[in-house]
Formats: C-alpha cells, structure tokens, sequence
C-alpha cells in the first residue's frame, strides 16, 4: 500500500523526491555539489534534476531571493497539481488512489515554513540519522566558519569516505575550519592521516589530552550539542538563540586555548623536493582545483591537448593511479 506521505504514486523515484523536498527548503543549491549532500551518484541526481525541471517541478529564479537562473521548487499546490493531473491521465482506473495524495500540499507547505530562519530558538532532535543529515545539512550551507570539538579515539574508513567530500567542499570555498580533537584519536594511523589531509587543505585542527566535550557551531549561528552529555544517545540539540550560541562559542574557544596544534604533534617529515616543472606544478595546483580539464586548460592558458599531457606526466611523476590519488601524493609530501 502506497503511503499517502509520500509522491511515489504521483510517478516520482525517491530521489526525485528528495531533491524536490530538498528544493523546497533550500531554493538556490548549486546544483554541481546537491549529490554530496543527498550522498547519491551525480549522474543519478543529474537525471533527478533533469526529469523535475521537465516537469515543472523545478524551475529556473527570476526573482532576487536567489541567484538568477539558479533553481527553485514549485509550489507544493503547484507541484502536487501538476503531478495529480499527469497521473489521471495515465491512469483514470485509479482515481481514488491519485487524488489522495494532494493532503501533500499541507505537509510540504509544513516542511517548507519548518526550515524558515526564525532568528532563535532550540530543537531537541532524537533520530540518530536526522541528527547525521541535519549536520551533513549544516555543513554543506557553512558560508564563514565551522567549529568542532569531537572527542573520537578514532575514525572509521566509514566516517573518512562520508566526510571527505563536505569537508574538502567547504575548505575549496574558503570556509574556515577549527577543530579540536583527542590526542589520542593521533595514534590511530587512518585517524592521524586524514587530519594531516585536512590540515594540508588549510583546516586548523589542535589536539588536547582530555575534552569530554562535543560541540560544532556553525558561522557562529547554529550551535549542536549533546542533549545529555554523559549520554550521547539521548539525542543532540541544536540551538540558534543568540545568548546560547555565545555560551557555546565561549567553551570552544577556552578549550581551542588550552589545546596544542597539530603540526607540532605529528611527526611530519619535511617536504620533498618537487621534481615537477612550474608548468607541471601548476598543473598539479590546477587538477586539484577544477574538475574539468577544459577549465584547467583555459586557467593556465594552454591548449587543452597540451594540458593533458602535463597531466599524464605528473601522474606518472607520482606514480598515481588516477588524480585524486595523484592530489593525495602531492600533498603528503608537502608540493601543494
């Protein structure tokens, strides 16, 4: 039996649908990143976007509450209107079944008015995998600043893989990250790798022998803490009322005082000599930076045959597999 929450009997995949609700609460997403956030495959949520706009689900701003030509959901009325009327067509023998699904338009005009910015306030949440969107969420949106304190023995591959993407997105567009971790998290070789990783990026992470505090605050707005501290599983707040915030901010930067940067706690040994050319080093900057060599090509001004086989030859400098291996290498030995 098809719940009537949901849009599948209106002819939308669960992707689609996702991005159609994601749409609805935050209109103007960069389309190019939407997949880390959905943690779905680019071509899938390509092919999502692709079929919502010829739908008229999604729909280019001509407003200036978002960029111009940026995406934004139809109306729930709208939207359900249009998806209602396409499916009768196709399908007069289940008529009762389609029009039931238009009670939609409340609960999405509900979803769309619960993310509005109030200006205050704090949320008790309870589902683990809310509270992992809703940071996933936060962090995708952090335009300044994030701050963590995170008191992990260690990381999982798990945990690495899920937060590479947002952590090297936000780090590309010159959000600055602070994080305080356990000292002891450094003795975990996977654990100290990846902070280098971030570190190497531009993050600024110190370590301290022993915080029982867990705290992330995100562009000194939004602060998420433990809803028990001695019990994690409790649940986590999240709070927006100024006063609370600034209470947070002034335990982390207390905490930040107290704890010791990370370079002088790893044992890093000092860069290697770049036996790279500048225009093959540049290259290297440029295969880190953009994802399409055409675009590298045009930065650097070269033909994009030319850019190419600069390419090939740093992989083969480096002995790299592919060029994310490649960026890896690199920074670990310190070129970028």
């Amino acid at each position: 039996m098809n719940n009537a929450g949901t849009m599948d009997l209106l002819g939308l995949s669960a992707l689609e649908e996702r991005v159609y609700r994601h749409f609805l609460r935050h209109p103007g997403t960069p389309t190019e990143d939407i997949h880390l956030l959905l943690h779905a495959r680019r071509g899938d949520v390509g092919a999502a976007l692709e079929r919502l706009t010829d739908l008229g689900l999604l729909r280019r701003a001509d407003n200036g509450d978002v960029p111009e030509g940026s995406l934004t959901a139809a109306d729930p009325e709208i939207a359900v209107g249009l998806l209602t009327d396409r499916r009768l067509s196709e399908l007069h023998h289940e008529l009762q079944q389609v029009t039931r699904p238009r009670n939609l338009v409340a609960e999405l005009r509900a979803e769309q008015s619960a993310h509005t910015p109030t200006g205050g306030g704090v949320e008790r949440m309870t589902n683990l995998a809310q509270i992992r969107n809703r940071i996933d969420d936060l962090a995708f949106f952090a335009r300044e600043e994030i701050l963590s304190v995170e008191p992990y023995q260690a990381l999982t591959p798990e945990n690495i893989e899920h937060a590479r993407p947002l952590d090297s997105r936000c780090l590309r567009r010159g959000v600055r990250i602070r994080s305080v971790v356990l000292k002891e998290a450094l003795d975990n070789p996977p654990t100290a790798a990846y902070l280098h990783e971030l570190s190497a990026q531009g993050a600024s992470i110190r370590a301290a022998p022993d915080i029982a505090e867990r705290i992330l605050v995100y562009d000194r707005h939004t602060a998420l803490v433990p809803a028990n501290p001695a019990d994690t599983s409790r649940g986590a707040l999240v709070a927006q009322e100024p006063g609370l915030v600034a209470s947070v901010l002034s335990l982390f930067e207390r905490i930040w005082d107290q704890a010791t940067d990370l370079s002088s706690l790893l044992d890093t040994p000092p860069p290697d000599s770049v036996p790279l050319t500048p225009m093959e080093l540049e290259v290297l900057k440029s295969m880190c930076r953009v994802t399409k060599d055409e675009i590298g090509a045009r930065e650097l001004g070269v033909s994009l045959r030319t850019y190419r086989r600069h390419v090939a030859d740093v992989l083969r400098t480096l002995n790299a597999s592919n060029r994310p291996h490649a960026a890896l290498l690199a920074r670990e030995r310190g070129w970028i």
